[in-house]
């Protein structure tokens, strides 16, 4: 993967990483992406779902969808996805901070047509959402996949940024009677709600109970 003042950082570099499986590992974790592009002058950033298959992302949605019919056309995108893992509580108001992880990656896409590509790259996302459902659910008929518009988002160059640790104070205020510290954050799954119209003996699978909290451990950069 190539490397470019796109990808150099700038401010607290020794919190950057270029490494792939620090990367990987960011986007394994996380199942939400910010996609940002430019239509007609105007910048665009959009949420999204997204799967990761080795250096390429896959996007979908709507055949209608503006974020994807602008990027199949080959134009340059931006995408992020970004960990949240705590709040960091300074004794100044200037050194707040957040403990996170975050990818940056840039690319182009392109639109895939074939068919059992298309489920594949679908399969690949939903097993990255919930890992073992697509076995379990119809799969998409051939209306459904023409009416989805399915990318291959195909990383040129990325970086990940992680923060973790306590609060940096200057050393004068660590004697300052202020509390100071950090709140830990996490995405946390709740108990599973039943659908009202759930057949009569369906038991909850497995891995409803074990794949909705995406959590990976990372390389820590001081």
């Amino acid at each position: 993967m190539k490397r470019t003042k796109r990808t150099e950082f700038r401010r607290l570099p020794r919190r950057g990483s270029h490494d792939a499986d620090t990367i990987n590992a960011i986007l394994d974790a996380g199942f939400l992406a910010h996609v940002g592009f430019c239509a007609d002058g105007q910048p665009y950033v959009i949420p999204t779902l997204y799967g990761r298959d080795g250096e390429k992302l896959y996007l979908h949605g709507s055949a209608a969808s503006r974020m994807l019919g602008k990027l199949e056309t080959g134009i340059l995108g931006c995408i992020t996805v970004t960990l949240v893992d705590g709040l960091v509580l300074a004794r100044s108001a200037f050194h707040h901070s957040m403990n996170y992880r975050s990818v940056v990656a840039f690319g182009t896409a392109h639109e895939i047509h074939d068919p059992a590509q298309k489920t594949r790259a679908l399969r690949v996302i939903s097993e990255h959402l919930i890992a073992g459902r697509w076995d379990d659910v119809r799969n998409p008929s051939e209306k459904e996949l023409k009416a989805t518009s399915v990318l291959e988002f195909s990383i040129e160059e990325a970086s990940a940024k992680i923060r973790t640790g306590p609060p940096l104070d200057d050393e004068e205020d660590y004697s300052l009677s202020v509390w100071a510290g950090i709140v830990p954050l996490s995405l946390e799954a709740k108990s599973p709600i039943h659908d009202s119209r759930l057949t009569d003996g369906i038991e909850l699978p497995e891995y409803v109970l074990r794949s909705r909290h995406h959590e990976s451990e990372s390389t820590p950069l001081a």
